[in-house]
């Protein structure tokens, strides 16, 4: 005869009323009264504590919030807890000690947070490294000649993510394949890589996910940092990151990061130098003023590389456009400001609204061997946002209007592309929430492009909690790019091949139609915990089909690179199962 352990537990949430709906409270105690079983609320606030036959009192505490004692029949499974603030706080700092790579558990859009920690496993010495521990984003050197990396997600270049800083678009345009140097790894707080078309409100060039980067603020940065570095094949790098008070509303950041290697390397003695030599440096100064209820924000962003790469023996002074030796040279001048503001209404603390600004010029002057490069970029982006709720908070709503600017002039040899293109769009986001089980975003934009006129980008991202530890996500819609075929293939001017586009003359880009992409994917996503740390297994399954993509065809004629729409079909499939659990 055998007896059987039948274990019960207590499941339920710990949050605090606010205008926008309940707010979780993670790490609040939970514990009997009178006994020494107790537990905590997760990050979400989810918490399971087992029953205790000597008390069906259950005491909840957390720090600056009112005790709350709740009495528990025998029967009952679930006690949901809202606790009240019990004094007003003028300044609360928290520390703990969180997760390095973290996937929101509420949000219907699947967030993988990679923070400080994660960031500080890889090497980090330019954006593209930050990538390197991440199962989400391969990467790779696309070539010798350039010396740049190339990352890849749910099987598709780097291009065909909206890459952006902050929420406002970054890597784009001229900048596709160089743009990833152009911010320091000692730069980035944290990194948000969503998987999918994302959200309607941040533009619609997403197609196979985005990549949000979040630099340092003068909120959350240290006073002081510097940082050395130098190793054996004459790479020598500095960082310096500053902040400082100005007054009592405004404070201010200063980042620097220079970087010199003027060593040749030829492991393979093939005549070629392994990487480019040259000198970076980049910095950028940003202010931030506090208003009761709002926030602004403006800064200012200078970036200057010198490149040189090719034969061993190549001198930019003597063998610049010279057939004798072989040789590559760039010189890149980019200047970046941008304005943020936003604001809540005092009255009605469930509205508010944002406006973003930001401007770019971008100068790149290249040689390869025979073949010179140069281009131009100014690029203007506007985006108001405006949130409120529709009866209560379970119903939310943004709406907003957008409009990006961008004038690019390119040269290479004989070949002249002046093109001016501008998008004005608007845009409409629901957010519905039932019981914190069912979450939904549902968003469409309407934009009208001067080139290929008016486009609609549907998106939807839906969340299903299946039980307290699993979450089902579903995601699908639109995205749209135009095709920067010369600066995103810039490595392929180091060949000889003659470049082909077959356009249809008309004023479109390059006379190419735009590329269009429908995606729609599924995640499963269930949070364990193993001897008392938390885990988490997660399944993915993307579909990717093109509507339109633009082909870079190398195989058709050794002699010749052919660009030209797509006659056909494409499309990509990825799957992913990643398995996160902190040792």
């Amino acid at each position: 005869m055998f007896a059987q352990n039948t274990t019960e537990f207590l499941k339920g949430r710990v949050v605090e009323e606010s205008p926008d709906g309940e707010v979780p409270l993670p790490g609040a105690n939970i514990y009997w009264k009178d006994t020494s079983v107790g537990s905590s609320s997760n990050a979400d606030g989810f918490y399971k504590i087992e029953r205790n036959k000597n008390s069906n009192t259950l005491i909840i505490s957390y720090t600056g919030y009112q005790n709350d004692t709740i009495e528990i029949s025998p029967k009952q499974k679930k006690a949901h807890v809202i606790l009240s603030s019990s004094v007003s706080l003028q300044e609360v700092e928290v520390k703990s000690r969180l997760k390095t790579t973290n996937i929101g558990y509420m949000n219907p859009i699947k967030v993988e947070k990679i923070g400080e920690g994660e960031l500080h496993k890889a090497a980090c010495c330019n954006l593209s490294e930050s990538f390197e521990t991440s199962p989400s984003v391969d990467v790779s050197f696309t070539d010798a000649v350039t010396g740049t990396r190339q990352i890849q997600m749910l099987g598709l270049a780097g291009p065909y993510i909206q890459i952006t800083r902050e929420s406002m678009p970054d890597i784009r345009g001229l900048s596709a394949i160089y743009g990833f140097t152009y911010t320091p790894g000692f730069w980035v707080e944290s990194i948000d890589l969503i998987k999918g078309p994302g959200s309607v409100i941040n533009g619609f060039e997403s197609i196979a996910g985005q990549i949000n980067v979040n630099l340092w603020r003068p909120a959350t940065m240290d006073k002081f940092y510097i940082n050395l570095y130098a190793n054996e094949k004459g790479r020598l790098e500095a960082n310096v990151n500053l902040k400082t008070n100005v007054g009592k509303r405004w404070k201010t950041a200063l980042l620097l990061h220079g970087k010199s290697g003027q060593k040749r390397h030829d492991k393979n003695q093939d005549g070629f130098m392994d990487s480019p030599i040259g000198t970076n440096l980049i910095g950028l100064n940003r202010w931030e003023y506090a208003i009761d209820g709002g926030h602004i924000e403006v800064g200012v962003k200078g970036t200057w590389i010198d490149q040189t790469g090719g034969q061993m023996d190549f001198n930019a002074n003597e063998h610049l456009h010279s057939s004798s030796i072989w040789g590559m040279k760039t010189k890149t001048k980019r200047l970046e400001m941008w304005s943020k503001t936003g604001r809540v209404f005092a009255d009605k603390p469930y509205q508010s609204f944002g406006l973003q600004l930001s401007g770019t010029y971008h100068d790149q002057q290249s040689s390869f061997g025979l073949k010179q490069y140069n281009a131009t970029q100014k690029s203007f982006y506007a985006n108001y946002i405006f949130q409120s709720i529709i009866s209560n908070s379970n119903h939310k709503y943004k709406v907003g209007a957008s409009f990006m600017y961008d004038d690019y002039i390119e040269s290479l040899d004989l070949l002249i592309v002046n093109r001016l293109e501008y998008v004005p769009g608007v845009f409409v986001e629901y957010t519905y929430n039932w019981n914190d089980r069912l979450n939904l975003v549902a968003g469409l934009r309407g934009d009208y492009h001067n080139a290929y006129g008016f486009f609609m980008s549907p998106r939807l991202n839906l969340r299903y909690l299946m039980t307290e530890d699993l979450v089902l996500r579903l995601s699908g819609g639109r995205g749209q790019r135009t095709a920067q075929i010369l600066s995103e293939n810039i490595g392929m001017f180091a060949s000889s091949r003659e470049l082909i586009i077959q356009g249809d003359g008309s004023d479109k880009p390059y006379g190419l139609d735009a590329e269009v992409a429908w995606n729609a994917g599924i995640n499963l996503t269930w949070d364990f915990e193993l001897d008392y740390r938390d885990g988490a297994l997660s399944f993915d399954f993307y579909h990717t089909r093109f509507q339109n993509q633009i082909v870079v065809d190398l195989d058709s004629d050794v002699r010749k690179i052919m660009f030209y729409n797509l006659d056909g079909e494409s499309f990509s499939n990825s799957f992913q199962a990643q398995v996160d659990y902190e040792l």
